[in-house]
């Protein structure tokens, strides 16, 4: 077995698959933007972005969809580098990297075959939505929140 974090790299593949296939199903069975309501606060409502988070660079003239495959393509690189040089002990910051590297590997795939993010999960409080976003995105989401946690328990224990 592994003595890194490269052992964790299967919750990688995992976000991937459950990622892609949720996207495929989504935009197979759903009208674009219309909303398929599941809860009083949850929406299936099928979207595309071509920007990155909260649609940030969307609109400026396609450029941003190579540039933001880089970005996802140099930032998968570092955290493959970072899972590979943990020590077998540090599970927690292993699994909050393989999150985060499965999410964006995940949006990186729809980028470079589509030129743009399928989003479909859509929460909100009356008039107030939150960004849509996907499961890649909740995966980065989660893995950005144990690595804070990490860092916070790990300057503690110094």
């Amino acid at each position: 077995m592994a003595k890194n974090g490269l052992r964790w790299l299967w919750i990688s593949l995992l976000v991937i698959i459950l990622d892609q296939v949720s996207k495929f199903w989504m935009d197979s069975n759903l009208s674009f933007n219309q909303p398929v309501n599941l809860l009083p606060f949850f929406d299936l409502r099928l979207l595309y972005n071509e920007g990155a988070a909260w649609s940030f660079l969307a609109n400026v003239g396609g450029w941003q969809r190579w540039f933001l495959s880089g970005l996802s393509l140099v930032i998968s690189g570092i955290l493959l580098v970072w899972l590979i040089r943990l020590e077998r002990r540090q599970i927690w910051l292993a699994i909050a990297l393989s999150l985060v590297l499965g999410g964006a590997l995940g949006n990186l795939i729809d980028r470079v075959i589509y030129g743009h993010v399928i989003d479909f999960i859509d929460i909100y409080y009356q008039q107030w939505h939150w960004p849509a976003f996907n499961i890649a995105d909740s995966a980065i989401s989660v893995g950005a929140v144990m690595l804070v946690i990490d860092a916070i328990l790990e300057g503690k224990s110094k």
